[in-house]
């Protein structure tokens, strides 16, 4: 199926791009949210009528992200749970754990923006996880894991 991007997409263009796709990645993702339209040719047409608009708005965006990773590059997220003696956790720091302690310092951050690269955090010590914020903007937050004796 051939779409118009709306907003840029990781792996599938830029903002403007006539791609093409399968129907049901289309269809199921990026239709419903917003991210494309079918490239019909009234689609192309208006979508050259509003393209000032719509780069606006990403740059917008890409801006607020990029103020927003400038804040959380200087936060180091700090959790406590219960370990054993040797260190290991009884359980594990997961991306909605340091998702729900960063909203409580007062950044925006959901779920799905933490990526931890190594899987959830079962040790007591210092990592570093990634927070994308954006398309482009990638942030890398330290996080503390302190062990709590039960």
């Amino acid at each position: 199926m051939q779409i118009i991007l709306l907003d840029k997409v990781v792996n599938l263009g830029a903002l403007g791009d006539v791609v093409k796709v399968k129907d049901g990645y289309a269809r199921n993702f990026l239709i419903p949210s917003g991210r494309a339209r079918r490239a019909t040719q009234s689609a192309i047409a208006e979508f050259e009528a509003r393209r000032a608009e719509l780069e606006k708005v990403a740059a917008a965006k890409h801006a607020e992200a990029v103020a927003l990773g400038e804040k959380l590059a200087a936060v180091t997220v700090k959790l406590s749970q219960k370990a054993g003696v040797d260190g290991r956790l009884f359980g594990s720091v997961t991306n909605h754990d340091v998702s729900e302690e960063l909203n409580k310092q007062g950044f925006k951050v959901a779920k799905s923006q933490v990526r931890m690269p190594n899987g959830p955090l079962k040790n007591v010590g210092d990592y570093t996880v990634n927070v994308n914020l954006h398309t482009d903007v990638t942030v890398e937050v330290n996080v503390s894991v302190l062990g709590e004796t039960a």
